[in-house]
């Protein structure tokens, strides 16, 4: 969900990290404890690890996902 910095289709598509720190769901903190981690396992999205470590739950990215 966070791996690509890539915009297809031309429009700004806002990452997973930085719209859960927008509606308060997450800290920039938490953000980087995420992608320090996402390194240690890269076969594993950037929510799913947030979701083992507690950070948010499946709700936060249903919510991104709606929004998209």
């Amino acid at each position: 969900m966070e791996r690509s910095s890539s915009s297809e289709g031309g429009g700004s598509v806002q990452r997973l990290g930085e719209f859960l720190v927008s509606i308060g769901a997450m800290s920039d903190e938490q953000v980087q404890q995420v992608l320090q981690e996402q390194q240690n396992s890269p076969d594993k999205l950037f929510g799913q690890i947030a979701i083992e470590m507690g950070f948010i739950d499946d709700a936060a990215v249903d919510r991104y996902l709606q929004q998209k």
